[in-house]
């Protein structure tokens, strides 16, 4: 994607703030993601870039990491640098010889177990570390900044609206995806990018990152998740499903973690005189690549079949997930369900004063709000009190609307 269609991402604030206070920046995130082009268009006057993709480039910055970094001089964006993990140590090497120094290297790459690793025995208390994710539904909306609906000024609900508007159709989206060459390039197939995406993920990232001795065999595990989406997650089960050792199931589960393609969503456990569920849920970070596995092809589809549910909780979870590492922050959520069917999709954990606060939110695929629909949060706030607060049920509805208890009807746009 050229600059001329540049998306603003909230990154970028996050970004040249890391800059003033580290020596060095590290930027991970899926292939893909928008990495370079984040790095290239807001860094473009400063930093000269310089990838390691390239076989010459990266021979050079293996045979002599000196001479190398010699060449390609501080301020620099070293992308892609993976593909030479003992440059780092190096680059350690001239932080330490100008502490003072600031923002003067920016280092990125898609494969998070080797930079973690590299990192962590390399640039400890050097290294400010960033992660970019696809886009998140402001950020398609040219509107990265916009605050979260809980972090704005209380408001009433909203006037009613003209009752022929319809709602936004987000479903075409959920299906197409937010990486934003999609986006931007809105006549490419969205079918055919993502199988060149998910290959170029399994013969580049998979391999690379470890030894996965049967890519069909974890292709078929990654299909098999995708299906188990939003569902609480036996990996024991799925593993005598596909003949695998369960050992093998979390370590591939890791891989699919560390490459950013899903988050798990772990239970909230409280001490309570009750039994809660224990076993996490996974979620992809894109819902276009969650509808590709599970063979969703179009919107109609997608909104009326069975998966519409996970599809939507996906979307609602990738947007606070987003919302939270593109600020350089911890993303804290959970769900919450109790042994006896009490369950809330979305616990949003933030702190006030110091003390511990929970945002529920409830995710539904009606256009239609109703009191019911908070039940799982009157739910929560009857077993864990003051410390709820006012929660939400996400809909695909138009108008925000109050329903009793501190719950508020909130349409995905707001979101």
């Amino acid at each position: 994607m050229n600059d001329t269609g540049y998306i603003p991402r909230t990154l970028e604030t996050t970004l040249l703030r890391a800059l003033e206070q580290f020596p060095a920046v590290m930027l991970t995130g899926p292939r893909q993601a928008g990495k370079t082009t984040l790095l290239r268009h807001a860094l473009a006057s400063t930093h000269r870039y310089v990838s390691l993709d390239a076989p010459d480039t990266r021979e050079a910055a293996v045979t002599d990491p000196r001479g190398f970094l010699a060449a390609f001089p501080a301020p620099v964006i070293l992308d892609e640098v993976q593909n030479a993990p003992a440059l780092l140590s190096y680059v350690k090497e001239r932080i330490d010889a100008d502490r003072g120094a600031r923002g003067q290297w920016v280092l990125s790459g898609s494969q998070n177990l080797l930079l973690a690793a590299g990192v962590t025995e390399s640039l400890a208390g050097r290294v400010a570390l960033l992660r970019l994710l696809p886009l998140s539904l402001r950020e398609l909306a040219r509107d990265p900044d916009r605050p979260l609906p809980w972090e704005q000024p209380l408001r009433p609900p909203a006037a009613e609206t003209d009752p022929s508007a319809l709602p936004p159709d987000f479903w075409p989206t959920f299906v197409r995806g937010l990486f934003p060459q999609l986006a931007a390039e809105p006549g490419l197939d969205a079918n055919l990018w993502h199988d060149s995406y998910l290959g170029t993920y399994l013969e580049r990232d998979v391999r690379g990152m470890t030894q996965v001795g049967d890519l069909l065999q974890f292709q078929l595990f990654v299909r098999a998740l995708a299906a188990r989406s939003g569902q609480l997650l036996s990996l024991s089960g799925l593993a005598r499903e596909l003949g695998i050792a369960v050992n093998t199931a979390k370590r591939w589960l890791s891989i699919l973690e560390a490459s950013y393609q899903v988050f798990t969503l772990r239970p909230y456990h409280a001490n309570l005189n009750k039994r809660l569920v224990k076993t996490p849920k996974v979620y992809f970070t894109d819902t276009g690549t969650l509808c590709h596995l599970v063979g969703l092809r179009d919107a109609e589809h997608a909104a009326a079949g069975p998966m519409a549910g996970a599809v939507l909780e996906t979307a609602v979870i990738g947007e606070l997930l987003k919302a939270a590492l593109h600020r350089g922050e911890i993303a804290r959520l959970h769900f919450w369900r109790t042994a006896t069917g009490v369950e809330v999709d979305v616990l949003a954990q933030t702190w006030e004063s110091g003390a511990e606060r929970l945002i529920p939110l409830e995710v539904k695929t009606t256009a239609t709000a109703a009191a019911r629909m908070a039940g799982g949060i009157r739910g929560l706030r009857a077993d864990l009190g003051a410390m709820v607060a006012p929660g939400y049920v996400v809909y695909l509805g138009d108008r925000r609307l109050p329903l009793g208890d501190e719950v508020t009807a909130l349409p995905l746009g707001e979101l």
